[in-house]
C-alpha cells in the first residue's frame, strides 16, 4: 500500500499561486508513483488564529475546524509544504496550522516546495524547518525552490516547470519516500 502524501497549500491569500503549484505537484507525484498524493489546502479548513482552549498535546479539540484538520493531518504519512515567502518568513497560515496540532504531525517527514522573489522562498523554507521539528516532523534537505515564480506562469497562470524543477521534484519525492518508509515503524508505535 502506498504511503499517503499530503501536499499542503500554505497560502490563504486571495489571488495566491499556491494552488497552481500544489495541483501541479499532485499530478507529478501521482505519475512518480511512490505515494498516494492528496491535496490539502489550509484555506479550505478556515482555521482562525489558534482558538482551542486546551493545549494540542491533550487532543481535547472542541471546534469542528480543528477536528477536521486533525483528521486530515493524522491520515498522512508524509508532507510537502507548498510555502510562499512573505516578508522574509513563512506564511502565517502555515505557522497557525502547525500550531493547532502536536501528535498528528509526529514521525512524519516533510519536504518544502517554496516560491517567492529572488530567494525562491528559501528564507521561508529555512524558517519553517525548526517549527516542524518542534512538533516531531522530520524536514528533509531536498526540496524545490522557485525564484521569481511569476515568470514561470503563463498568461492563463499555468505552471511550466523547467528541467531543473522536474529533476528537483523527482529527487525530493524519492528522498521523501525513503524517509517515510524509514519512519513507518515509529508512526505505527504511536
Amino acid at each position: 500500500m502506498k504511503h499517503r502524501l499530503d501536499i499542503i497549500i500554505g497560502s490563504t491569500r486571495p489571488g495566491r499561486a499556491g494552488p497552481i503549484f500544489g495541483e501541479w505537484l499532485e499530478g507529478f507525484a501521482r505519475q512518480h508513483g511512490k505515494f498516494e498524493p492528496v491535496l490539502t489546502d489550509i484555506a479550505a479548513f478556515n482555521l482562525p488564529m489558534l482558538d482551542e482552549p486546551h493545549h494540542p498535546r491533550l487532543r481535547k479539540y472542541e471546534n469542528d475546524h480543528t477536528k477536521a484538520w486533525s483528521k486530515a493531518i493524522d491520515a498522512a504519512d508524509a508532507f510537502v509544504f507548498v510555502a510562499p515567502e512573505y516578508n522574509y518568513f513563512v506564511a502565517p497560515a502555515i505557522v497557525n496550522a502547525i500550531d493547532y496540532l502536536v501528535h498528528e504531525w509526529r514521525y512524519k517527514p516533510a519536504a518544502i516546495f517554496s516560491y517567492g522573489g529572488v530567494s525562491g522562498g528559501l528564507r521561508a523554507a529555512q524558517a519553517l524547518k525548526p517549527l516542524l521539528t518542534s512538533v516531531g516532523v522530520m524536514p528533509i534537505p531536498e526540496g524545490v525552490a522557485l525564484p521569481a515564480y511569476a515568470t514561470l506562469l503563463d498568461q492563463e497562470r499555468a505552471f511550466h516547470p523547467s528541467e531543473q524543477v522536474l529533476g528537483g521534484a523527482k529527487t525530493m519525492l524519492n528522498e521523501l519516500s525513503r524517509w517515510s518508509e524509514a519512519l513507518k515503524t515509529l508512526r505505527a508505535a504511536g
